[in-house]
């Protein structure tokens, strides 16, 4: 028996939206005219897919890849001595050490590379959602138009690797948690167009229902209800703000999603056909489903897709207090199905072709909060004299110094480049990376030149600010 029509109905415009909720969140004006401007020469690719494996919230690099002076936690210690909440351990890479708890992930160093010189952009009052927009769409917030997210740039230029799976999909972050809008604000294919912005799936294991009609619907009645709602949306007053173009790319977008829900590669979010044992490993939590997701989404034709192990204030990496016990928790989340994610797609022959990236906005301290010279409010209290072990661990917003992993898509392995300071202020010393040098580093990686660019509003818009970033060559094999 199918549920009464207004509990479908809403569930089917629930879904339909989520598919398309880039045109949900873009303002474009309607005088808005968007051209191509590219006649870049052209770059042989190394890769043609990337995982975004994203720690949001700011993981510390002292507490995870890049481990400093270890001081056990005794009631009474001084907050200054403390640097490392965690001993270091041995990576498959001579000399690379990680800290305890990541021993998986530093298993599989030996088939990836290391920056460890990441420094995140001076944005003034430090607020998680900037630095996330910022990561992502390499613009500072705000803008005039709405800034494509890097995703969104590989789908517009690569297009579908299999015209049924969207080229773009993010995981593992909902919308109705702190914040929320301005999440939104980023997952967003901006002035490109919603059939490039990313086919969002809060929640990985329940992925296959994203690609399913709403529950007491059928197939028949959705595809009535899916007529229906692309004729109101062609006619809809609220696409008579936009362009031609934006009105669309939406339909387009919502086809696509249609086609995805129609096919058998659908089967493709369904992990029950993963065996027990390897699903085991992966079944730590929604970023570890996700991580099994994005190897099979890339093995089945996606370009980008990102894993999140979601932001909400005061949870997962945001560490304001009990930072090394939740950091514990956060390793046993993330260890097994990263590394995994790795070995399948190096067993499969994919990691070749694949680019696989982890990272996060910032890192953090337990003194200072920004960086060196760039004192801003701060946001936690931290005594000098620890009496309570909710203050071990690494609890400010630094942005001076952090780490990122990279696997395949031409990465050298066994790479470590960068560093940063042993002792406080563990800043970045040599080789500094900033974010601009990390996008055009992946699309070099994909073959897309950094003159790459669209006319928006009688300007160019480059995939990074005025087209002046530079790839980090000295990474590639």
């Amino acid at each position: 028996m199918e549920e009464p029509v207004e509990n479908s109905r809403r569930a089917f415009m629930k879904k339909m939206g989520a598919a398309s909720l880039a045109a949900a969140t873009t303002s474009i004006p309607a005088a808005s005219f968007l051209s191509s401007c590219n006649s870049a020469p052209t770059i042989t690719s190394k890769a043609d897919t990337v995982i975004l494996l994203w720690m949001a919230g700011g993981m510390a690099h002292t507490e995870t890849f890049d481990p400093k002076a270890y001081v056990p936690y005794e009631k009474g210690v001084e907050s200054k001595r403390v640097l490392s909440t965690f001993p270091k351990v041995p990576t498959a890479v001579d000399g690379l050490y990680f800290s305890e708890g990541l021993e998986s992930i530093g298993n599989v160093m030996d088939k990836g590379a290391i920056i460890r010189s990441y420094k995140s952009a001076d944005l003034g009052h430090i607020l998680h959602t900037r630095h996330q927009y910022h990561w992502h769409t390499c613009y500072e917030p705000p803008q005039s138009v709405q800034a494509p997210h890097i995703g969104a740039w590989i789908a517009k230029e690569l297009g579908p690797k299999n015209p049924v799976i969207p080229p773009f999909i993010a995981m593992g972050q909902r919308f109705t948690v702190g914040e929320g809008e301005e999440l939104k604000a980023f997952h967003s294919a901006g002035f490109l167009g919603s059939e490039y912005g990313p086919f969002l799936i809060p929640d990985p294991s329940s992925g296959l229902d994203s690609v399913r009609p709403p529950q007491g619907m059928s197939l028949k009645r959705f595809e009535a209800r899916y007529k229906l709602y692309k004729e109101l949306t062609n006619k809809s007053s609220l696409m008579e703000q936009g362009s031609d173009y934006q009105r669309e790319s939406l339909i387009r977008s919502m086809e696509q999603s249609y086609r995805l829900l129609n096919s058998p590669e659908s089967q493709v979010f369904d992990l029950t056909q993963e065996p027990k044992e390897k699903y085991a490993i992966y079944n730590t939590g929604r970023f570890g489903l996700g991580c099994l997701t994005a190897k099979r989404l890339a093995m089945n034709g996606a370009r980008f897709v990102s894993v999140s192990t979601e932001y909400e204030p005061f949870l997962g990496w945001d560490t304001h207090e009990n930072g090394h016990s939740r950091v514990v928790k956060m390793k046993e989340l993330i260890d097994g199905p990263v590394a995994q994610l790795v070995k399948d797609l190096d067993e499969s022959g994919h990691l070749e072709r694949t680019l696989i990236v982890l990272a996060s906005e910032f890192s953090r301290d337990a003194l200072l909060e920004g960086r060196p010279g760039k004192k801003v409010k701060d946001q936690v209290n931290q005594p000098d004299i620890i009496e309570d072990e909710k203050f071990y661990g690494m609890h400010r917003h630094f942005t001076d110094g952090s780490s990122i992993l990279l696997w395949g898509g031409g990465i050298k392995k066994g790479l470590v480049y960068g560093k940063t300071a042993d002792e406080r202020p563990c800043s970045s010393i040599e080789n500094t990376v900033v974010i601009d040098q990390v996008h055009q580093t992946l699309y070099h990686a994909l073959g897309i030149h950094p003159e790459t660019n669209y006319v928006i509003e009688g300007r160019p818009f480059y995939t990074t600010p005025d087209g002046q970033g530079k790839p980090i060559l000295d990474l590639f094999a």
